[in-house]
């Protein structure tokens, strides 16, 4: 039995020597015999890589070649509609400066009072000793000349009194000055005739 132990031992110990002779083959130069060979992978990584960046590039073509064609037809629009904008702006600036002067005439006829009204006014507010003998609504002012009845001294004093009535007239608020430009005594009546000029404020009249 120690025997037959033993001659397992030493075949077991025999198989594992290594072959007498020394191993001299090349492996780089042996033929690949691979089922699918490396350079395989790489032409293929490489044909890939080179038509993705084709369809990329095409793609990229045909983008830029779409928004050509976009801008084309746009400026085509822009020829086309060019000339009836520049007619519309030609008439838009026309119309702006009518509508300017209109509206400066339209502001300067509002800042004016109504001459009606404004004559019916001074003749209801006319003191009982003052008469009203012109009434004259310029551009620059109303001018009005008077009649007063009285003693000249008495007379001077009506008038006065009339020309500060006027000046604090709240319905009398378009004008900003009120003075008494001539006065003179009627040799015939013997009455003071008075000339009142009461000045529109410059600022309504160039509205």
């Amino acid at each position: 039995m120690l025997s037959l132990l033993k001659k397992k031992s030493e075949a077991g110990a025999a198989a594992q020597v290594p072959p007498w002779h020394p191993n001299f083959r090349n492996y780089e130069k042996l033929p690949d015999i691979k089922v699918v060979r490396t350079a395989f992978f790489v032409n293929g990584a490489a044909i890939f890589l080179a038509t993705a960046l084709l369809i990329y590039f095409v793609f990229q073509e045909w983008q830029l070649h779409v928004l050509n064609g976009q801008i084309a037809d746009a400026q085509r629009q822009i020829d086309r509609d060019k000339p009836g904008s520049d007619q519309a702006k030609a008439l838009y600036t026309k119309f702006e400066t009518e509508e300017a002067k209109i509206n400066e005439v339209d502001a300067f006829v509002k800042s004016k009072p109504v001459t009606s009204d404004l004559l019916l006014h001074i003749g209801q507010t006319l003191p009982g000793n003052v008469a009203l003998d012109n009434f004259d609504l310029k551009e620059t002012g109303l001018s009005l000349r008077l009649t007063v009845r009285g003693a000249p001294e008495a007379a001077a004093g009506y008038a006065t009194a009339y020309l500060d009535q006027l000046r604090n007239d709240k319905e009398l608020s378009r004008f900003d000055d009120f003075k008494a430009t001539s006065s003179s005594r009627n040799a015939a009546s013997g009455r003071l005739s008075v000339e009142l000029f009461l000045r529109l404020k410059p600022a309504a009249a160039k509205k």
